[in-house]
């Protein structure tokens, strides 16, 4: 019987094997690399390596400026999209949670946005936000309201939100598919005992929905956070980082670090910051619907 028991353990070990060595080495073994390139001053082609230990790191905390202006970016189109993107997926969740006519027509329109290239997104949006022949300024224009017509992208005053806006139409679909499978396994009965007890529509909200959603809740914000903390295709599409430096986040400094000359490791040292901030962001999160669990 223990030998038999030891041949299904290695047998169980031997399936999951595949995928271990996949993860270990397109995911263990570069974030090794990364950590260690960070300590060296190198331009990524050369096979000469200059060790600097922690001095890219030193930097990162203390002479770059712009790497936290563009964390700052990526935070406010973040901040964004969990206040608007998500409480639009939320509300239709709820509103094709119930029997409404034509559900199933909604669902799939709801999540058309997020399975389109994001290059293309950017670039049909760029079209739209056009100052010269955009169709936003020319509903504007249409409207009577003309005077509020401008270069969208092209002012910094406006280019950031504009891109948070496209960002959240493309991705709300994604929180809404979670929001609406979260909404659906919760048992029908628990609505009928509320409705039974007098409970209006927001005190079954408040006291039902909300306490069994929390794990979804928690899952979709920890997803909005990592997706948009991580946006780059509609950043190089619509703006390319600009005006300026108004609209560049985390991934495209990364980027543009490792053009500029001997600077692959700081750009890793960049990296393993931006992966750091990410991971204690989600662990932070995690905690804390523990909390909200135990209460």
């Amino acid at each position: 019987m223990e030998i038999k028991k030891t041949k299904t353990i290695l047998s169980n070990y031997l399936f999951v094997l595949p995928a271990v060595l996949l993860f270990c080495t397109f995911h263990v073994y570069p974030f090794i690399n990364v950590f260690r390139y960070s300590l060296f001053q190198w331009d990524g082609i050369s096979p000469v390596m200059k060790f600097v230990g922690l001095a890219n790191f030193k930097d990162v905390f203390t002479a770059d400026s712009q790497w936290w202006y563009s964390m700052w970016h990526a935070f406010y189109i973040t901040l964004l999209t969990l206040l608007f993107q998500n409480g639009l997926a939320l509300i239709l969740a709820l509103a094709c949670d119930r029997a409404i006519k034509g559900a199933q027509t909604y669902r799939m329109i709801f999540f058309l946005p997020p399975v389109l290239s994001g290059i293309v997104v950017g670039l049909i949006w760029q079209w739209i936000y056009d100052g010269n022949y955009g169709l936003l300024n020319y509903w504007l224009t249409r409207m009577g309201i003309g005077h509020f017509a401008r270069a969208w992208l092209a002012d910094p005053k406006t280019a950031l939100t504009c891109v948070g806006v496209v960002h959240m139409w493309k991705g709300f679909g994604w929180g809404f598919i979670i929001l609406l499978a979260g909404l659906q396994s919760i048992p029908r009965e628990l609505y009928e005992a509320a409705k039974v007890d007098g409970a209006g529509a927001w005190d079954t909200f408040v006291r039902v929905t909300v306490p069994l959603m929390i794990p979804v809740f928690v899952l979709v914000v920890i997803l909005t956070i990592l997706n948009t903390m991580q946006i780059y295709d509609l950043i190089v599409s619509l703006t390319g980082g600009g005006p300026g430096y108004h609209t560049e986040v985390p991934i495209t400094r990364i980027l543009a670090s490792m053009r500029g000359g001997s600077q692959l490791g700081y750009a890793c040292a960049l990296g393993v910051v931006f992966g750091l901030v990410l991971l204690a962001i989600s662990f932070a999160q995690i905690q804390g619907s523990k909390l909200v669990k135990q209460e």
